[in-house]
Order: C-alpha cells, then sequence, then structure tokens
C-alpha cells in the first residue's frame, strides 16, 4: 500500500507514521500509518479515485470524540477539515456549513443572521461533520432536526446531494450509505424563531463551570440511557476522581475522562471499560460509549 500511495500526485500534504497525538483532543494515540490532508475538494476526489481499494480509509474530523489505539491506524487517514470551512446563507431559512466548520462558529452566524433554533450549536464540541456523523445535540436540540440534505464523498472520489430519508437517524446515532464521508450539509431553520446571544452566551459559561474544558478530553464519554444522566450514575458508583496510569475519570464531570498526566490510550481505554463494568455492577444499567474507538492495540 506504502509503495502504491507514493505514486499518487496530490497537491495536498502526505505524511508517514504521524501521530495521531497530534490530532485528537484527548492528545493520546498511535501513529497513522499515512495521513492526507488535501488541498481542495477536487485533490481529495482525485486521491480517493486512485486509491487502491483494498487500502484500509478513516475520515477524520476534529478528533474530539475520538480515541485511537496505541497500535494506531493502518491504512490511511483522511483530515479534510481545512479544506471544508465554508458557511454561507442560502436564503431566508437555510444555511450550507461544510463539515469542517467549528459548531460554536455555525451558532454564532446564525444568531448573527438571526436564524433559530440554533443557539444549541454552541454545545456540541467539534464540527459540523462530527456532529452530522452522530447526530450531535446539547440543551434539546439535535443536529439532524435541522439538516435538509447532505453533501458527501464516496470512496471513488464521486460526489453526492443526499436526502435526510436515505438515512437512519436516532439518539446519537446516524447510519446511511456505505463507504460515503459528509462534506457538508444544509441546514433549514424555522420562520419567526429569534435566537438569542444571551441563551448562547449563557450556555457557553455553563460548559465552563460544569466541565474540565481546560484539559485533554473528548466531551463526553457515555450516551445518556433513557430517563437518567450517565454523569449522575458515575459519581454515584463512587468514580469520580478514579485513575488508571495518567487517565482520570474528572472531578469536576463524572462523564469526562481527562487525560491528566501523559496517559496512554491504553490507559483511557482501560478506565472507559472500568466506569462501564462498575456502574453496570451498582446500578445493572449497560452504558454505552459515544466516543469512537478505532485502530489496534500497541503490540
Amino acid at each position: 500500500m506504502m509503495a502504491a500511495a507514493r505514486d499518487l500526485i496530490v497537491q495536498g500534504e502526505i505524511r508517514y507514521n504521524e501521530p495521531m497525538s497530534r490530532h485528537t483532543t484527548w492528545r493520546a494515540g498511535g501513529p497513522a500509518e499515512l495521513f492526507f490532508v488535501p488541498a481542495s475538494v477536487d485533490d481529495l476526489a482525485t486521491f480517493l479515485a486512485e486509491l487502491d481499494a483494498d487500502t484500509p480509509l478513516f475520515w477524520h474530523g476534529a478528533g474530539s470524540n475520538l480515541l485511537v489505539r496505541d497500535g494506531g491506524i493502518p491504512g490511511v487517514v483522511v483530515s479534510a477539515g481545512r479544506i471544508l470551512r465554508d458557511l454561507e446563507r442560502a436564503d431566508r431559512y437555510r444555511v450550507r456549513a461544510g463539515a469542517g466548520v467549528p459548531c460554536t462558529q455555525l451558532a454564532r452566524q446564525c444568531i448573527r443572521w438571526e436564524l433559530g433554533p440554533s443557539e444549541f450549536f454552541a454545545g456540541i464540541p467539534g464540527t459540523v461533520g462530527g456532529a452530522l456523523a452522530m447526530n450531535a445535540g446539547a440543551h434539546g436540540g439535535e443536529t439532524w432536526e435541522r439538516v435538509e440534505s447532505v453533501r458527501t464523498i464516496d470512496r471513488n472520489g464521486e460526489i453526492h446531494e443526499r436526502a435526510p430519508s436515505e438515512y437512519t437517524v436516532s439518539y446519537r446515532s446516524v447510519s446511511g450509505p456505505a463507504n460515503e464521508w459528509f462534506l457538508g450539509a444544509t441546514f433549514r431553520f424555522e420562520e419567526g424563531v429569534i435566537p438569542s446571544l444571551e441563551t448562547l452566551n449563557t450556555m457557553l459559561e455553563r460548559r465552563k463551570k460544569t466541565q474540565p474544558l481546560g484539559l485533554p478530553s473528548c466531551g463526553s464519554v457515555f450516551r445518556n440511557p433513557s430517563g437518567d444522566y450517565s454523569a449522575r450514575l458515575i459519581e454515584a458508583a463512587g468514580l469520580k476522581g478514579h485513575r488508571i496510569g495518567g487517565a482520570e475519570v474528572s472531578k469536576k464531570h463524572a462523564n469526562f475522562i481527562i487525560n491528566r498526566d501523559n496517559a496512554s490510550a491504553t490507559d483511557i481505554e482501560e478506565l472507559i471499560e472500568h466506569v462501564r463494568q462498575t456502574v453496570l455492577d451498582e446500578h445493572g444499567v449497560a452504558l454505552v460509549h459515544e466516543v469512537r474507538i478505532v485502530g489496534v492495540p500497541r503490540s
């Protein structure tokens, strides 16, 4: 695969054995065998069209909901966030946003345009692409409630416009056409709903007070079970402050695991499993993690 990849003609940047700890908010994880940063959508399409069909391919966004195991990711990691930063008003109630646009930026711009409900996007860490991939939500709003259409690219470099009806969407879960990745979306907002900058600022201030934002983490580790909160269950199980290696359950918010002291991905994954098993033993609730765990263990 590496020999074939070296023969590809691209305008972007190709790096070999790139540490994924540089590209995840947990600041942990092994290397990508090949890390590609395209220069444009056309460059990306050319790269995908020429890439060997048998080469494993992983799509990287902001790395805010991602744990890469210490053995790294075999094959190719595509990091296209830099080229997908377009954000424009399509008409009176619609906005087009690239997958690389931070959700906080989308929220602030929609408020300037007086398009709502949009404040909830400020509570979503990461980018539009990640929010689309997992139906991220905050403060009672969910991403796909506002999606009118999405733009994707497939393994052959072909671009598609798709409707929400082509996807199965539920709480923190989205499934659709295989081997396609989000380039962006068109969001539709509601007539007569004026968003509030004060509400947005209140949300951001609440995040600062209740979440360990100054430390490496992935945001919420587990989905909230029906009718309850993962943070409450974890705290009730006495796990706040529990550590494995350099990884720690946050004392500020129990559904956050922080990289307290040069944690390895193995430390973090073992702590995730310890929390999951302890909550199951203590409360009989099987927590489901919303963080995506990829790659191979350290050999």
